[in-house]
């Protein structure tokens, strides 16, 4: 005779059902089983059986707890069944907690109460050391290491050590290659997905960080915030070594490597040097005469893309760079800087050899060329050198022929801007420059000072034979003529047939002839 069976499985239609009576049977099965091996231990370590249904009911309950708080896709254990719920959003992928402000969704209830802080503003960890505020705890914990100078995550290839364990993740990628985060507009490849993001502004031309003194605008905040410096003036990264002070830290560690000599980078055409590999790269270029960027408005070319974002200024008009003392604009911010010394009337800089002062230290090194007759930059057609670069820029035109600078009004050329400047106050007829004694007006500064000789009876231009004076070069040049005993005009003075000669002679000599009665 068999033995009845325990549960007869009613006849359904519906799978659902059938399903669930199964994992019924399979669960009174496991118990079962887990009973046995209850004795069998039991029975093994010659301990007191369990007689009693609670002892083996409580000690059931608890595998039962155990097994129920697993994650059985993963097999991490959570102490409670709430945890392994939420747990469990992380591979379902379900998100059923929205922000109200922005639509956002989280797995749990507590990401979701820290998102909103995004919204409030509410910062309730604060640093004890420097009172930064921060909206995480996690954050401020990770803040804490800079004061701490703790860094408890270390590479296992290199053995560099990071604050954080993301900075970690980032970094050995390094040493595997690894870029994830690929761009589908040009196929660039990035190890970080916020480089892929500052990477897209390029193709979509977005700038989303503006200036607030200028309405500049900028692809990343970090170039946003190097040139904020450019309005504030501030330069707080000072080198120890000879005091030259920084806006940002960066351009300060490239610097002292021309004290300390470490990654110095030297060329081996004039053996000049670099502190980075870049800017050899780019002085190299003056020797090749390689210009890989060209003008989209023009034909201009240039060797590197700062000077070519300089000069395409000229063609769009832009002008970000405002003076906060007057309304008058600049292309570059280095002409802002140089403008604004007129209002402050600063020149901290002050030739060693005579009391002229200059405002920036490149003109300074400039102007005392004029003392030591310093020459460094040399024709490459002659043996003509110059004090400065842009002089011999314009000197070599003079063997290329070049002329890049056309009147908009004719059809005339120039080899240099200034040139074309003067030449164009002849179609507009601007003589911007009026003299102060009467209302002369000029096209040019020089020819107004010039004038000015008339009025003040100035007279700089001393002959170094007899020590007379002229107002004018041209006169000064003229006389020396004399001393030179060459003939200033077609004819000499000797051969003019209205007795200039003798009344020059007696002149000389002081004999005053009276006229005779």
């Amino acid at each position: 005779m068999s033995d009845p069976e325990p549960c007869r499985m009613k006849h359904t239609e519906d799978p659902e059902e059938q399903r669930d009576q199964m994992k019924v049977l399979s669960e009174v099965k496991e118990e079962s089983e887990e009973l046995n091996e209850v004795k069998e231990k039991h029975h093994v370590k010659r301990e007191k059986p369990l007689s009693r249904s609670k002892n083996k009911n409580t000690f059931l309950k608890k595998r039962r707890a155990k097994k129920s708080t697993t994650c059985t896709q993963c097999g991490k254990s959570f102490t409670t069944k709430h945890s392994l719920d939420v747990h469990m959003r992380v591979h379902t992928g379900e998100k059923p907690f929205m922000c109200a402000q922005c639509e956002k969704t989280f797995s749990d209830k507590q990401s979701l109460k820290i998102h909103m802080r995004v919204h409030t503003g509410e910062k309730p960890h604060v640093c004890n050391q420097c009172g930064k505020s921060f909206s995480q705890l996690a954050h401020l914990n990770a803040h804490m290491r800079i004061h701490t100078g703790e860094k408890p995550f270390t590479c296992n290839q290199c053995g560099n050590s990071f604050s954080q364990s993301s900075s970690l993740n980032f970094h050995m990628r390094i040493h595997t290659g690894e870029k994830p985060f690929t761009c589908n507009q040009c196929g660039n490849s990035f190890s970080k997905s916020s480089s892929l993001n500052s990477h897209m502004r390029i193709h979509t031309g977005e700038k989303p960080f503006t200036c607030d003194q200028c309405s500049k605008t900028f692809l990343r905040a970090s170039n946003l915030k190097a040139h904020l410096t450019v309005h504030t003036k501030e330069k707080p990264h000072s080198c120890s070594e000879c005091g030259k002070s920084f806006s940002l830290l960066y351009r300060l560690q490239v610097h002292q490597r021309i004290h300390t000599g470490v990654g110095v980078h030297m060329c081996f055409e004039c053996e000049k040097i670099f502190s980075t590999a870049q800017n050899l790269k780019l002085h190299q270029r003056i020797h090749t005469g390689e210009k890989p960027y060209k003008c989209s408005h023009c034909d201009k070319r240039f060797r590197d893309p700062s000077s070519l974002k300089k000069h395409e200024k000229i063609h769009t008009g832009e002008q970000p760079y405002k003076c906060s003392h007057c309304d008058k604009r600049f292309s570059r911010s280095a002409h802002l800087i140089k403008h604004e010394k007129i209002h402050t009337g600063g020149k901290p800089y002050k030739c060693s050899h005579c009391d002229k002062r200059f405002s920036r230290s490149a003109n300074l090194i400039k102007h005392e060329r004029i003392h030591t007759g310093e020459k460094p930059y040399k024709c490459s057609h002659c043996e003509k050198r110059c004090s400065r670069s842009e002089h011999l820029k314009a000197h070599e035109r003079i063997h290329t022929g070049e002329k890049p600078y056309k009147c908009s009004h004719c059809d005339k050329r120039f080899s240099m801007s200034s040139n074309l400047k003067t030449h164009e106050k002849i179609h507009t007829g601007e003589n911007p420059y009026k003299c102060s004694h009467c209302d002369k007006r000029f096209s040019q500064s020089s020819y107004l000072k010039r004038h000015e000789r008339i009025h003040s009876r100035e007279k700089p231009h001393t002959c170094d034979q007899c020590e007379k004076s002229f107002s004018f070069k041209t006169h000064l040049k003229r006389h020396m003529k004399i001393h030179a005993v060459e003939k200033p005009h077609r004819y000499s003075l000797k051969s003019r047939p209205d007795g200039r000669e003798q009344e020059r002679k007696n002149r000389s000599q002081k004999i005053c002839l009276l006229p005779s009665v």
